[in-house]
């Protein structure tokens, strides 16, 4: 399995504005290289705030790329995977609707009456005791064939993934704008490292935009 966050983040590495509502940080030229990440990826995975803050479909915008797909025997979309430890997404959000296959990724202590909601919209994943287990997890989207996996946020989820080593590579464009505060989502919140920090070696670095897009392979 390989594993890459693809993030967008303000001069001064915010995802979002303390109001946690989405910001455009990334150009044209930037969405279009998302979108063929998207297509080139066997599933898009994302952690319920980004669900709960966006409602994003996590689809390929682009005909031709899911005409690509479809040519070569996949579906027309990745596989959505939704990190969601209490089962908070709602069931009218679009990550469940009938565009893609959608696994939901679960704790054994989300209520059991949302999971069974669930369930009729998405194929659950049950990981972990209060919180989702992302090793279990992710090995589970193993077996299910998922090998090129690409992570869209939000910061405590990249953060548990570095902190878990699953993540192999980091894709991310620093757009031409500063959001400020120090309560607004940053690339990996969380706990954060106090040490053993993961280390980065930069492979690419691309203009895009009035931004600028960087490649790091990670280091554990």
């Amino acid at each position: 399995m390989h594993v890459v966050v693809n993030a967008a983040m303000s001069a001064d590495g915010k995802l979002s504005s303390r109001r946690r509502e989405q910001v455009r940080i990334s150009g044209d030229e930037d969405f279009s290289r998302v979108d063929r990440l998207r297509a080139d990826s066997d599933a898009i995975v994302v952690g319920v705030g980004t669900v709960l803050a966006d409602d994003p479909r996590l689809t390929v915008k682009g005909s031709g790329h899911r005409e690509s797909r479809v040519e070569a025997g996949e579906s027309a979309n990745p596989v959505r995977v939704v990190v969601d430890s209490n089962a908070r997404t709602p069931p009218d959000a679009h990550v469940v609707d009938d565009e893609a296959r959608t696994f939901l990724c679960v704790a054994e202590s989300a209520p059991v009456e949302r999971r069974m909601d669930l369930s009729e919209r998405a194929t659950l994943i049950t990981a972990g005791d209060d919180r989702v287990d992302l090793l279990r997890a992710f090995a589970t989207l193993q077996q299910e064939g998922l090998e090129q996996i690409m992570v869209e946020g939000g910061g405590e989820l990249i953060f548990s993934l570095l902190d878990d080593g699953l993540v192999d590579e980091l894709s991310v464009f620093v757009g031409p704008q500063i959001i400020g505060g120090r309560d607004a989502p940053s690339l990996a919140d969380g706990d954060g490292f106090v040490e053993n920090y993961p280390e980065l070696s930069l492979e690419e670095i691309e203009k895009l935009d009035d931004g600028v897009l960087l490649k790091w392979d990670v280091l554990y």
